[in-house]
């Protein structure tokens, strides 16, 4: 198999490019923020306004993280037997729910730019992977089983 000539590619490359325009190769120049809003603006002839972003508050974000931290704080507190069978896939299933509680509230602080709060929904998140690894880890085999973390995943 005949190798490519890798020189001659690449000049094909920067002839192609040095045939087309600034403007080809870059879009049209961005404009000023007035020009944008006359842009925008309806013809006299009483058409319907622009359709605006809609945007959520602060409130938005910190209910969201709230929601997720409560789930969280109550995984502490299981109050089922979560040994083996049923209660132990309810357990697992309530710990997938605080990771994606954790990615549903990190996605809005990193959206809204809230630092403090977006490391805290990543907290929640490796909380979440860390309920659910004490429980997998011992039953896979790479972890050392004990009487609250059983090697088995059904009941006798």
């Amino acid at each position: 198999m005949a190798e490519k000539d890798w020189s001659k590619e690449l000049a094909k490359v920067d002839k192609q490019l040095a045939s087309l325009s600034d403007e080809e190769l870059l879009g049209p120049a961005p404009t000023a923020p007035a020009a944008k809003a006359a842009a925008a603006a309806p013809p006299k002839g009483g058409a319907a306004a622009p359709a605006t972003k809609a945007t959520t508050t602060n409130f938005g974000v910190y209910a969201r993280l709230l929601l997720s931290v409560a789930l969280g704080i109550g995984m502490v507190v299981w109050p089922y037997e979560a040994r083996c069978g049923v209660g132990l896939a309810a357990y697992l299933a309530a710990t997938v729910a605080v990771v994606g509680s954790g990615v549903w509230s990190a996605v809005w602080t990193w959206r809204h730019r809230a630092s403090r709060t977006h490391s805290l929904s990543l907290l929640l998140i490796l909380w979440g992977l860390v309920l659910g690894s004490l429980e997998v880890l011992p039953r896979i085999g790479y972890a050392k089983p004990d009487a609250n973390h059983p090697a088995t995943w059904a009941c006798k």
